[in-house]
């Protein structure tokens, strides 16, 4: 089992251990994705972002 969550009527997220919310729609993992400091596509991960717009610094925040 692992920790999912959804974002209720309020905007505010709802912890859960199912897959699914009560609304029908699918659950989303509350744990982050795996880090490696042995990363090998950083380089061109970072590239894409910075060509695109999309840094940390470059998009507005989420309200959630």
């Amino acid at each position: 089992m692992h920790l999912m969550y959804y974002v209720n009527d309020e905007g505010k997220r709802v912890y859960t251990l199912k897959k699914r919310a009560p609304n029908g729609k699918a659950t989303v993992s509350s744990h982050p994705a795996r880090f490696s400091p042995d990363d090998k596509y950083s380089r061109q991960r970072y590239t894409l972002k910075k060509r695109f717009h999309i840094l940390p610094h470059e998009v507005a925040a989420r309200s959630f």
